[in-house]
């Protein structure tokens, strides 16, 4: 079996985790090079996804629309399977996902 050799650089580490609390504290802008731990690239969902998280919200479709801020006929399209969501409305379907009570608040 090949192993692969891991390097560790304590300083990095220590200067990525001062950037994030000077960021949480309001002293420094959050950049790509503060190395910060930004959240993985949402996986695609299908059609039975986006039904499945308006079912788990509990809302008609035209609500659906509204909580996402886009139109009955994109958000329609989506649970047909005609278009796929992207980039921000995907990121959007994925909070409403892992967290519906977000959207409950509105």
């Amino acid at each position: 079996m090949k192993t692969k050799e891991i390097s560790f650089d304590a300083e990095a580490l220590v200067a990525s985790v001062e950037a994030m609390a000077d960021h949480v504290r309001g002293e420094r802008k959050l950049t790509l090079r503060t190395r910060a731990l930004l959240p993985s690239p949402v996986k695609p969902l299908s059609a039975q996804d986006v039904v499945e998280i308006r079912q788990r919200l509990n809302v008609s479709q035209a609500v659906f629309a509204s909580l996402l801020n886009v139109s009955k006929v994109t958000a329609i399209s989506w649970e047909k399977g005609r278009r796929r969501p992207s980039g921000a409305a995907l990121r959007l379907l994925e909070l409403a996902r892992r967290r519906p009570e977000v959207f409950q608040e509105v």
